[in-house]
């Protein structure tokens, strides 16, 4: 079977990351990378075949790829990914799917009557030890409590990068979404129904508010909250929590003792399990510490996600669900920084 083509856009943090997985994947070959400063970059000797471009729709037009990774700011995601699509392309997009619910619903709309395959990046989902934390939480009974964040003490490039996203997004929509989509997987049968948040704009480098909390309750009794900070200011004392409570006991992604070695500005340390604690309430069992010290690298995680993109067109998987998914965990966070600005509850 002939390799993909693909056309990798934008080589920030995620693209790099992505454009590198697909060299070492046999069915896709890197035909062409695109950003705005490309010039200038210095591109790996894996990428060195790939040809450059500095404009999206001329790499569109001319190198017609099998396939188009968008990893650029997420106010360029539905644009990117709906002209891909009627170009004939299959799409990895980057999370969040597009800058709106409207837009994004319209990415949705457009995989389906194009008939491409469109993959978002999740990469919670492709992660051995999170699909593990799922598999346990759906034990545990309902109604279940989520209680989730992930905050980062960024300096330097980082600080950058992140004043860079929320241009688009504060932090709780741009990385609440992974977290929500945890929750509602979850609990797939419960129906998200209101939403609460409030937040904090902790410096004058930004328009947006860096610190953010947000509530959300399921019309199965369940609840949850997620809050994320970005910027030099925030602390790191537990900056990463994941732990969920039913009737039956709770279950926890533990990080283990580090000596402070670990900082929450590393990529890596955002998908770092370590171990799974699970409780059980009746006294059963002891505690289970599941060991998943033995598990993917952030790189390895991007290279899974392309490989489901792969098999996704070879064996024309139906990714209905994969999409709905998509909007639904967006629209939460949307409405999450909707109630920030309107200072009341959101129903959905």
């Amino acid at each position: 079977m002939a390799k993909k083509r693909v056309l990798v856009v934008g080589l920030g943090n995620m693209g790099m990351s992505h454009a590198l997985a697909y060299t070492r994947i046999p069915g896709f070959e890197v035909a062409g990378v695109c950003e705005r400063r490309i010039a200038q970059r210095q591109l790996p000797d894996a990428l060195k075949g790939a040809k450059k471009f500095s404009d999206f729709d001329t790499a569109l037009k001319e190198l017609k790829p099998d396939v188009v990774s968008i990893n650029t700011l997420p106010d360029t995601h539905a644009d990117f990914a709906i002209k891909a699509m009627e170009a004939g392309a299959h799409v990895f997009v980057e999370k969040p799917l597009a800058d709106s619910v409207a837009n994004a619903e319209k990415v949705v709309e457009t995989a389906r009557r194009t008939k491409r395959k469109l993959v978002i990046g999740y990469i919670l989902r492709h992660h051995p030890s999170w699909v593990k934390f799922i598999e346990i939480a759906r034990k545990l009974g309902t109604p279940l409590v989520f209680r989730m964040n992930l905050n980062q003490q960024s300096n330097g490039e980082t600080w950058a990068w992140h004043k860079r996203l929320m241009d688009s997004f504060p932090p709780i929509v741009d990385c609440g979404v992974h977290y929500v989509d945890i929750m509602c997987q979850m609990a797939p049968k419960a129906k998200p129904v209101k939403v609460h948040a409030i937040g904090a704009r902790l410096s004058n480098e930004v328009a947006k508010q860096n610190y953010g909390m947000l509530q959300v309750t399921f019309d199965d009794g369940s609840v949850g909250w997620y809050e994320a900070g970005w910027g030099p200011m925030m602390s790191e004392t537990a900056f990463f929590v994941k732990d969920v409570i039913g009737p039956k006991g709770s279950v926890s992604i533990v990080m283990a003792e580090t000596g402070g070695q670990v900082k929450s500005d590393d990529i890596n340390a955002h998908t770092k399990t370590n171990q799974i604690l699970w409780h059980h309430a009746d006294m059963s069992k002891p505690d289970e510490r599941i060991d998943m010290t033995d598990e993917p690298d952030h790189d390895g995680l991007c290279e899974r996600e392309q490989r489901y993109l792969l098999k996704a067109i070879e064996e024309d998987i139906d990714l209905t669900d994969h999409m709905n998914d998509g909007v639904k965990s967006l629209k939460i966070v949307v409405a999450a920084d909707r109630s920030i600005h309107e200072g009341q509850v959101v129903t959905l």
